[in-house]
């Protein structure tokens, strides 16, 4: 079983994140999640903030050489930012005026009463989407696992605002993707994302979106039918839901068109030379809460930042009395950004159903385990006695 917590405050020392249940000797690339952590940072319309981070990620423990012992790994990233603040946010003697204007949309209000926190600070700091940095660096060790099955993970953008890119992408090269400042592949639609970025901007207005991910190379199997949470399709909703951002989840090509009609919703099966097949995937590469060996197809649809330049009406929780939200640094837009994180949480939602399936105590026993399944699954409908 793999399973990962992440601990941090926004604009405190570090944050911190333990993964339990890679198996030992996968050499772990660390230029790669460096990379990702780099590519969540970019995106036109984030704030200042990400001029002052350079994430990086640190090993304190479950690497030697390279190479995974199969014990928890554990892993820091720090914020460059806490210098900045540290008289507000040192963990020992950090304290300042308290935050008392909640923002609508964020978690301000809700977690202030439920914590009984008369700051709002020390709420908004844990809810920040900065703790997704953490996020990302585990999803990539979890890319790593995958990539002993043969399974790959992309994702962009298809909206941004009121722009929208064609509804339907076959999956483009990754340079495009990273080429776009929005990590849109459709250069021309990028290029009037940006601009209505500029817009939101100028307005002092903020930007949600849609991105889509896919992940190539699953096999057959993957996730069950017996409990609602062996679904893979309800792990998969619960994983990229759980970005800050993120208000709703699609699995599939078909369901998000609205087109409720079955006859053109559905995945016909056809003979081919090699087997079956079928011409579609409306699927998105889930049935009956199982992947079925086409590419797993999932659409996010991600709510506007909640911190507006122009803020909107709210109250004072010390006073109260009616006064504008609090302005505290943020982004624009960060759906790029959310596009990242989506994918860091595809992998990690795959990792751990693909862990529960073929999982070993070591590389080496996880590709015998996957290798031993598919020749097993062949052998299903062979003909003979």
């Amino acid at each position: 079983m793999i399973r990962y917590l992440t601990a941090g405050e926004s604009h405190g020392p570090a944050l911190a994140g333990i993964i339990d249940g890679l198996p030992a000797g996968m050499a772990v690339d660390v230029d790669a999640i460096n990379r990702r952590l780099k590519a969540r940072q970019g995106g036109h319309g984030r704030s200042a903030r990400m001029a002052i981070e350079s994430d990086a990620v640190e090993f304190v423990a479950g690497l030697r050489g390279g190479l995974t012992l199969g014990s928890p790994i554990g892993l820091l990233i720090r914020n460059r930012d806490f210098e900045n603040v540290r008289t507000l946010m040192d963990p020992l003697t950090g304290s300042g005026p308290p935050i008392t204007r909640p923002r609508p949309g964020h978690a301000d209000y809700a977690g202030a009463l439920k914590y009984r926190h008369r700051d709002l600070r020390n709420v908004l700091e844990r809810a920040s989407a900065r703790e997704t940095a953490m996020r990302v660096a585990l999803g990539e060790l979890c890319r790593q696992y995958l990539a002993v099955f043969g399974v790959t993970v992309a994702g962009y953008v298809l909206q941004i605002g009121d722009v929208q890119a064609q509804d339907q992408i076959d999956l483009p090269d990754t340079k495009s993707i990273d080429d776009s400042a929005v990590r849109c592949p459709d250069a021309t639609t990028s290029a009037d994302m940006v601009r209505r970025i500029e817009q939101a901007r100028a307005d002092g207005d903020t930007l949600g979106g849609v991105f889509e991910l896919k992940a190539m190379g699953m096999p057959v199997g993957i996730g069950s039918n017996r409990q609602p949470s062996d679904r893979l399709d309800s792990q998969i909703s619960a994983a990229v839901s759980s970005i800050q951002t993120v208000k709703s989840v699609d699995v599939g090509e078909r369901i998000g068109s609205g087109d409720y009609v079955g006859s053109t919703s559905h995945d016909s099966f056809e003979i081919a030379d090699d087997g079956i097949s079928r011409a579609t995937n409306r699927a998105g590469g889930i049935e009956g809460g199982m992947s079925n060996g086409q590419t797993v197809v999932v659409r996010a649809r991600v709510k506007p930042i909640a911190t507006l330049m122009k803020p909107l009406p709210s109250v004072d929780l010390a006073a109260m009395t009616a006064a504008p939200a609090t302005i505290v640094r943020s982004d624009i837009c960060a759906v790029p950004a959310a596009s990242i994180i989506g994918e860091a949480m595809l992998c990690i939602a795959l990792a751990q159903a693909m862990a529960e399936k073929y999982g070993g105590d070591s590389v080496e026993e996880v590709a015998e385990h996957f290798a031993s399944s598919q020749r097993g699954a062949q052998r299903v409908f062979d003909k003979g006695p």
